[in-house]
């Protein structure tokens, strides 16, 4: 059952773009900035500290994380609207 509607979604799904490495750039654009944003969250330094940057290293992880995922958005995005 539902191997037969996942095959019959299989040709509505676009393409996704090959990692190139303006796929790299925007992601580690948005890593970046999240990773900024993360110092004003209100308990930035809960759990053990991260020993360059004023957040502790779960806030990193997380906002690695988030990164990602934001990132991965914008370039989907930016492929379904034709400009990657």
């Amino acid at each position: 059952m539902i191997s037969s509607i996942l095959l019959a979604a299989a040709p509505t799904v676009p393409t996704t773009p090959a990692w190139n490495p303006t796929v790299g750039i925007i992601i580690s654009i948005t890593c970046l900035v999240i990773v900024l944003l993360s110092t004003r969250i209100e308990k930035p330094l809960v759990g053990p500290k991260f020993p360059i940057l004023p957040i502790s290293i779960p806030t990193f992880v997380a906002a690695m994380a988030f990164g990602h995922i934001l990132g991965v958005g914008i370039v989907l995005g930016l492929t379904n609207i034709g400009r990657l």
